[in-house]
């Protein structure tokens, strides 16, 4: 439908598109489609080299985005979601689709991430795997369950060193701003990324920023989808208020 948001949802480290699908439930009445998108190493793609350069990663989710809106006729109004990696996927990708004919980019929405160009200090790169994990835990402030199972934890591991990897040697292209306005994300108890460091994302873009907090920790999103989305949805409904103001 015409009105319809296609919500493009980016994973964080270890994680794939299967995190986001239960999302659809409370997204359809809001008036948006969740259309996760899936790297290699992981889910279906599981026998897949998983990628460590996020602009390689964030050109091959751009084709596959492409590929996935394709069997519809344009344009497309989309917006990006992304968690920590994910949102500065999210942010090379909303960097591509600025000249990608027949996709009206909305709004870009980056949780729990700092700015991209001013990575955390912590670093996991490198660690032994056991305290790559402990580091990993430290940041997320959860454990994995799989990854207490050693069967599991041998299969998932290169994967997650991968996305952190990928995360930790982030360096955008070039400071060019983005005319999309953002919104950024956090948990209020979220003690890896502050709430300056959050809203320090009003430096990527020359179309506006807006910041809001739910309940939880750094991985808030896990329990809170419906909160979530209705704020994704409101700010959604700011963005449509604010092109016809223009007009």
């Amino acid at each position: 439908m015409a009105d319809r948001t296609t919500l493009v949802c980016l994973p964080f480290a270890g994680a794939g598109a299967s995190f986001y699908r239960p999302w659809q439930r409370h997204a359809e009445p809001l008036g948006l489609d969740v259309l996760p998108l899936q790297l290699p190493g992981r889910e279906r793609l599981i026998d897949e080299e998983p990628f460590r350069d996020a602009h390689a990663a964030a050109d091959s989710l751009h084709a596959d985005l492409l590929t996935a809106l394709a069997p519809a006729t344009g344009p497309h109004r989309v917006a990006l979601f992304g968690h920590s990696l994910g949102a500065v996927l999210a942010y090379e990708l909303a960097r591509r689709l600025a000249t990608t004919p027949d996709i009206r980019l909305v709004r870009l929405f980056a949780s729990g991430s700092p700015h991209p160009a001013e990575p955390r200090a912590a670093r996991a790169t490198g660690l032994d795997d056991d305290a790559f994990l402990a580091r990993v835990n430290e940041f997320a402030g959860y454990t994995d369950e799989a990854l207490d199972d050693p069967e599991l934890r041998e299969l998932v591991l290169p994967t997650l060193r991968a996305d952190v990897e990928m995360h930790e040697s982030y360096v955008p292209a070039d400071d060019r701003l983005l005319s999309v306005p953002v919104t950024t994300l956090r948990g209020t108890a979220d003690t890896l990324v502050g709430r300056a460091e959050a809203e320090a994302w009003d430096r990527t873009t020359d179309a506006g920023h807006r910041h809001a907090e739910l309940d939880g920790g750094h991985m808030y999103l896990t329990e809170s989808a419906p909160a979530l989305l209705r704020v994704v949805a409101e700010e959604l409904a700011q963005s449509v208020e604010g092109a016809e103001l223009c007009v």
